[in-house]
């Protein structure tokens, strides 16, 4: 099973920052290392993917199928952890482009060669296409070119998943009056919602433009208080980025040695620094910020950074 095998480092630590503004502040903050827990399957990919591999081999499924685009942390956690348990994998991405000549494709996303590695068989649709992937016809037809197979979501967000996530919490987190974490399909905040103390207040950034992800998240969870999403530090929408986001996470690696990615928890924690300096936190408030892990991904945004000719991420 996923979380028995001896690659995961499920001991995770608190990490505390200590940065000058936050003495001034009187507040404390603290980021729990969920990116340690797997080099391929980190933060909350192994949280949304342990109950549905569990799931997958109970039905006795052979091959798991999800979504995803070019430089996915999703697509390639299925792959990896596919290849743990002994399932085949299927991924269906985004970019029909991708496809038409493979080797070259990739040679430069190292995303899709290392799930390759790893034995998931690609199929590339158009953008298109992929729009209507959830539809009974879209399935039907990959059904009939892939046989049966398990069907994981784009982003991994379902009820299994979402289970999963209620784990990331501990005893030992209850003295935190916070719990703030990046938001993308809203599976992860929803297992955080479900799971806190009474008196603890998530606090979901989401890394999409919109306002559809809390009709999203109500749909989810089993609590309906004590939580919100803070909408100002998506940086223009999924994907998107300005040089002061990529100058944060360099200086906050810098002073921290903590690696945050540009799609979801480098905006976070830029926002939650922003209203801390913004003085939104009362004095004495204890804060932990949720790290979901997508590192690897780095490694494909820094090679959009170098074609602009702009600063890359240090990692």
């Amino acid at each position: 099973m996923l979380n028995n095998l001896p690659e995961f480092n499920l001991e995770i630590d608190n990490q505390q920052i200590t940065l000058p503004f936050l003495e001034e502040f009187g507040v404390e903050l603290w980021i729990k290392r969920e990116d340690k827990i797997h080099k391929q399957i980190s933060g909350n990919k192994f949280r949304k993917l342990k109950y549905n591999i569990k799931e997958a081999q109970k039905l006795n499924k052979k091959n798991i199928l999800t979504y995803g685009g070019a430089y996915s942390n999703h697509i390639l956690a299925v792959a990896a952890s596919g290849n743990l348990n002994g399932l085949k994998t299927i991924g269906i991405i985004r970019g029909e482009e991708l496809g038409k000549n493979l080797d070259k494709t990739l040679s430069t996303n190292s995303t899709l060669a290392q799930a390759k590695e790893y034995g998931m068989k690609f199929e590339f649709v158009t953008r298109e296409a992929y729009r209507n992937k959830n539809t009974n016809e879209f399935i039907d037809g990959l059904k009939q070119k892939f046989g049966d197979f398990y069907l994981v979501p784009e982003g991994g967000t379902n009820q299994l998943a979402i289970k999963g996530c209620e784990e990331i919490l501990t005893i030992q987190d209850k003295k935190f009056d916070y719990i703030c974490v990046a938001v993308g399909t809203g599976g992860t905040i929803s297992g955080l919602i479900n799971s806190i103390q009474n008196h603890q207040k998530i606090l979901g950034f989401p890394a999409l433009k919109g306002d559809f992800l809390k009709k999203d998240i109500e749909g989810l969870i089993r609590k309906q208080n004590k939580w919100s999403l803070i909408n100002e530090y998506h940086f223009g929408g999924y994907g998107k980025f300005n040089t002061d986001l990529i100058r944060f996470i360099n200086e906050f690696k810098e002073k921290t040695k903590v690696l945050l990615d540009p799609i979801y928890t480098g905006k976070m924690i830029f926002g939650l620094v922003d209203l801390i300096k913004k003085g939104k936190f009362q004095k004495g408030t204890k804060i932990l910020a949720i790290h979901t892990g997508g590192i690897q991904g780095i490694e494909g945004f820094n090679k959009k950074l170098k074609k602009k000719h702009l600063d890359i991420i240090n990692v």
